[in-house]
């Protein structure tokens, strides 16, 4: 089979309630395109009837395949096994939601037939998220700009297009704590941005909580700048130097007016305060070494429980076909 002109990578994860709307939606934008198109859905370990949908929409059209996991490894790992599966001279990455609209990827081929390797979807809006979510995201792209090594477009997600080259640049890197978006600045490569309006989510609900939010936050900075470790340094030095002036105006007061009887509570409070900075820094520091054990013991990065349509034809160069998986 010829490899696809065309292909559309689906993290999906209980979203059996979204299949056929998008399929609806999606599969005539692809034909309007070109004829020469391939989908691939990542199951990331569903638990409703997901997977069996999309076996259904696979037999009466066979350029839809999927990969399913073993179990959920979390949408970044998804997107990475989607890059390793999918053939395409330009590969788009969408959500299944409906939120990304497939009718843009004709407008992302317009733009990558003119020349451009990679491009992005830039969301014009915010105005269906919560007052303290958005400012979280701003705050959140305000510090990576400041402390991180590459520069993130603003409003771009992983709705996007990105060239055969890029995709071999991505499929290079192997690292546990992902963060798309990052990464696909690191690569380069000459890319523009495309505006669109977040559509409204039909069905299911959004995999995000606050905390998941959080964490992939710090994941994104942590994985792109060495700043948390620096901030600790540069803490240690102000506090010494406080400590030391301290101490000299306690040396000057009591030459001058003598000794005094030392309060109890701001001994109490300094310790606290002390024990605290250490504790925090400590923590810092434990993330980054938690995340060298996890690069060092080199686990797969996914298990492939199975394989459907177009994914189960992709060669053993470019993924292992025994075992099914990917070396981080």
């Amino acid at each position: 089979m010829a490899s696809p002109k065309l292909s559309v990578i689906i993290p999906v994860h209980n979203e059996s309630a979204n299949i056929a709307p998008l399929c609806e939606r999606l599969l005539p934008v692809l034909n309007r395109i070109t004829s020469n198109w391939e989908v691939v859905f990542v199951d990331d370990g569903s638990r409703d009837d997901t997977l069996a949908l999309i076996k259904e929409v696979s037999q009466k059209e066979p350029r839809i395949g999927a990969v399913s996991f073993s179990r959920n490894f979390g949408k970044e790992i998804a997107i990475a096994a989607g890059i390793d599966h999918a053939r395409g001279d330009a590969v788009v990455i969408m959500d299944a939601d409906l939120q990304h609209p497939p009718e843009m990827i004709e407008t992302f081929v317009e733009r990558w037939r003119e020349g451009y390797m990679m491009v992005y979807g830039q969301r014009t809006d915010r105005s269906d998220e919560t007052r303290i979510k958005r400012g979280f995201a701003q705050l959140f792209y305000r510090l990576f700009s400041q402390f991180g090594e590459i520069e993130l477009p603003a409003g771009a997600g992983d709705f996007r297009l990105i060239d055969r080259k890029g995709v071999e640049a991505l499929r290079t890197l192997g690292e546990r704590a992902r963060f798309s978006k990052g990464l696909y600045a690191w690569i380069g490569f000459k890319g523009t941005g495309v505006p669109f309006v977040v559509e409204e989510r039909k069905f299911g609900a959004s995999k995000w909580s606050f905390r998941k939010l959080f964490r992939f936050a710090f994941d994104g900075i942590a994985a792109f700048s060495t700043a948390p470790l620096r901030i600790w340094t540069y803490l240690g030095f102000i506090i010494s130097f406080l400590a030391i002036a301290t101490a000299i105006f306690f040396m000057i007061r009591t030459l001058l007016f003598g000794t005094d009887l030392p309060g109890f509570p701001s001994l109490i409070v300094s310790v606290m305060f002390f024990s605290g900075i250490q504790l925090m820094s400590l923590g810092i520091v434990g993330e980054y070494v938690g995340r060298i054990f996890a690069e060092v013991k080199r686990r797969p990065l996914y298990v492939v429980a199975e394989r459907i349509g177009g994914a189960a034809e992709v060669s053993s160069s470019l993924v292992p076909e025994t075992p099914q998986l990917r070396r981080a």
